[in-house]
């Protein structure tokens, strides 16, 4: 419902911690909270029931179990408290995603050693990890739903628990400062990617070229019509022969070519290209406005500065 929706978002910025906090960040008692869970209410009424009628009917026996039923559930509440008391969260990191598409979240968790921490739920929103620390802490990994380029703030971490007997609910609250970047989204369809320009050329391996480049050792998978019969004859072995292709020069990938498409599908249209770009291995280069030339290169670093960059570019609207 919207009003209990909005009362609980009221009620949750009043606690701790109430803005971004620097990383690591440690949990104590003053920023974790306990309250019953429904079990736990039903556990309550129930042993209130039985004090009452042990008290009603002077029945001793009752009233002892009925006493040693609360001891158990107050020590089970003060357990539930120490499950997250002394967690020190190291690091929240992610790795840069498509905007549209669920940033895998791995928060890095430690505690000293001498307790078992079993079962902890890490949550962002609706989606939420189960975190177990060993000897050498824990990881828990979560979905942060992304939905623009750019920079992303991290939301709020809530670490909670119901161990050992599910009788209360202990939870804290986690505010990393730390940023994600979020890259474009590529453009679903739309024209191959262009020519290379320049006069310059680059000979690259292919098995159906046109120009031999070297003879080698045949090897599993190769085709019948690449064998060098004469020369596989004179060294009794079976010899292939590789062929190269030349290729054009160096792709550039330039904003001012797009012609009169809007920012926001020259920045998608421009970051399918990188992608199909590094598919093919071709190296290429981006010329966005007001920014040096980023490249020639490829591979997964060249590709995170060109998806960077057009992430970054000023939003059109």
């Amino acid at each position: 419902m919207p009003a209990f929706a909005d009362l609980r978002r009221r009620v949750e910025s009043w606690a701790r911690p109430r803005r971004p906090e620097v990383l690591p960040a440690r949990l104590d008692r003053r920023r974790i909270y306990i309250l019953p869970t429904g079990f736990g209410a039903f556990v309550t009424a129930l042993l209130a029931t039985m004090a009452i009628g042990a008290l009603n009917y002077n029945n001793n026996p009752a009233l002892l179990l009925c006493l040693l039923l609360v001891g158990a559930a107050m020590a089970s509440l003060l357990w539930t408290q120490l499950q997250l008391s002394g967690l020190e969260i190291r690091a929240v990191h992610g790795e840069p995603v498509a905007a549209g598409t669920p940033m895998p979240l791995h928060v890095h968790v430690e505690a000293a050693p001498g307790r078992e921490r079993r079962g902890l739920r890490v949550a962002i929103g609706d989606s939420a990890a189960l975190l177990s620390l060993g000897a050498s802490g824990g990881e828990a990994t979560v979905a942060l739903p992304t939905v623009r380029r750019g920079w992303l703030t991290s939301p709020r971490l809530r670490i909670s628990t119901t161990r050992p007997l599910g009788l209360a609910r202990a939870w804290s609250w986690v505010w990393p400062t730390t940023r994600f970047l979020v890259y474009p989204t590529p453009e679903a369809s739309g024209p191959p990617l262009p020519e290379g320009g320049g006069d310059e050329a680059q000979a690259r391996l292919n098995p159906a070229g046109e120009e031999l480049h070297h003879l080698r050792d045949w090897r599993s998978g190769d085709a019948p019509r690449t064998i060098a019969w004469k020369a596989s004859a004179r060294r009794n072995t079976l010899i292939v022969r590789e062929f190269e292709r030349p290729q054009g020069d160096d792709l550039t990938l330039d904003w001012q070519r797009l012609g009169a498409l809007d920012p926001e599908s020259k920045i998608r249209r421009l970051a399918r290209w990188v992608d199909e770009a590094e598919r093919e291995a071709v190296r290429y280069r981006l010329q966005l406005p007001g920014q040096a030339v980023i490249g020639p290169d490829r591979g997964a670093a060249h590709r995170h500065a060109c998806l960077r960059a057009l992430a970054l570019l000023p939003d059109a609207n």
